[in-house]
């Protein structure tokens, strides 16, 4: 009987709880943040801003193409966990509304700021998603850049985007989970063995056990100017791998010996990896 309630249940079941178990098992073991007193969790805002300023000055890559065609002709966007805009701002051209839904209120101020030098004043809104989808209201289409990832809960997450959009959702995220690129400096600091999921892959496979049916296209993001120094990045990476300031100069030699350039201090998370661009109609109105 038992065999059969496995055979029975739904396909989703599993893919989902593997997502959330693999996202959980990130968690930095107690001994470890405990030891220091600067959160390990860092979100370099200036970083998120240079982003924004360098994709809204030369927009590029298949999420922006797919997201510019869906505003053709030009509607409303609703950029969800949009931190400073680098997903949203780029299409102001197109757009006849912007809402903007984050958790950070620095974050959705130096949006909030961007949006208004070009002329459009967006809807901010501070909070969760889903929490958020009632106040953040429907939108033509709906964009979701280098969020997923922090999502244990992720159907009603994906749902609740499909109900906000009336033509199209855009989801951008590294093929694979982003501090993986940390792993090698973790095993080196701490000898701590990391995680290596979830993928974007598994997000592809839930949404087809979901029953949406979306395309993607994986491409690869060539390296930006994200951190103004190297020293900079080097103090963010150090946050991140929990160790204290005094070991900042370890990390930038450990940086280096990785074979990151000083010269060129770009984002391990994101830049110069390989990106999955997934998309899906929406479903509102």
């Amino acid at each position: 009987m038992s065999e059969q309630r496995t055979q029975d249940r739904d396909p989703a079941a599993s893919l989902l709880d593997r997502w959330g178990a693999e996202l959980a098992a990130w968690a930095i073991p107690e001994h470890i943040t405990a030891a220091v007193s600067e959160s390990p969790w860092v979100l370099p805002r200036q970083v998120f801003a240079r982003r924004a300023d360098r994709l809204t000055a030369a927009p590029a890559g298949p999420s922006y193409e797919r997201e510019w065609a869906a505003l053709d002709p030009p509607g409303t966007v609703l950029d969800v966990g949009s931190g400073a805009g680098a997903a949203s701002l780029p299409l102001l051209p197109r757009c006849t509304g912007l809402a903007a839904v984050d958790t950070d209120a620095e974050m959705l101020a130096l949006l909030g700021d961007r949006a208004t030098g070009a002329g459009v004043t967006a809807r901010l809104i501070q909070g969760t998603w889903p929490e958020a989808a009632a106040q953040a209201s429907v939108a033509d289409l709906v964009t979701c850049h280098h969020v997923t990832y922090n999502v244990q809960a992720i159907a009603p997450f994906l749902a609740a985007l499909t109900a906000a959009a009336r033509r199209l959702v855009v989801v951008e995220m590294t093929a694979t989970h982003p501090l993986t690129s940390l792993n090698e400096l973790w095993l080196r600091f701490h000898g701590l063995r990391r995680p290596d999921g979830p993928t974007a892959a598994d997000l592809v496979a839930i949404l087809a056990t979901l029953g949406i049916e979306a395309g993607h296209v994986t491409w690869n993001r060539h390296g930006g100017a994200d951190y103004a120094t190297f020293a900079e990045l080097a103090d963010v990476t150090r946050r991140r791998l929990c160790l204290p300031p005094e070991r900042t100069a370890d990390v930038a030699r450990a940086l280096t010996e990785t074979g990151v350039d000083p010269r060129h201090p770009v984002d391990l998370g994101t830049s110069g990896r390989e990106i999955m661009t997934i998309w899906w109609p929406g479903a509102a109105g």
